[in-house]
């Protein structure tokens, strides 16, 4: 009996996980290979489609989902990057959070290149700039120097981290 229940408790949550179709999608087969101890697979899918209109399920293979995640990565950092302008130009002592603007302009810069990389299908290049990337927000936050860094440096934190591990799982062939 409690093998029964069991067997119908698993058989729940695949149908739970693969949706009403019962397929998989290539986000789903990517995200569900990163259940490692940083990005769960519930982190990947949640960074990757946080806008109900964007076409994250539609990703025909696993290719499309690294540029999605790379495209994503690029765009958090330009969203990062104008909200800290915003905020240093407002402060009264602005020169922490000119430091971390700097930070997001050359970030922004490199994840505009990692994205087009990660579009055509080169990954090795990409990946090590979103390896480097996942380090702008705490090096914003430290030279910031006690200035309020606006909240899209948290948001990119976790972008940065889910996009790097998107490509460095296919850049080992997952």
């Amino acid at each position: 009996m409690a093998a029964t229940s069991l067997m119908v408790s698993l058989l729940f949550a695949a149908a739970a996980v693969c949706g009403a179709g019962g397929a998989s999608t290539a986000l789903d087969e990517v995200c569900g290979v990163l259940g490692g101890y940083y990005v769960t697979p519930e982190a990947c899918a949640s960074a990757l489609c946080h806008d109900p209109a964007s076409p994250c399920r539609a990703a025909r293979d696993k290719a499309a989902v690294a540029a999605l995640a790379a495209r994503l990565a690029a765009a958090n950092a330009t969203a990062a990057r104008d909200s800290v302008a915003a905020a240093a130009a407002s402060a009264a002592e602005p020169a922490g959070l000119r430091a971390c603007l700097q930070l997001y302009t050359g970030a922004a810069a490199a994840l505009e290149w990692a994205a087009g990389s990660a579009a055509a299908g080169r990954y090795p290049g990409a990946r090590e700039v979103l390896q480097a990337a996942q380090y702008v927000p705490a090096g914003c936050d430290g030279v910031a120097a006690g200035a309020a860094v606006p909240a899209e440096n948290g948001g990119f934190d976790a972008m940065a981290t889910v996009a790097h591990a998107v490509l460095a799982s296919l850049s080992k062939g997952y």
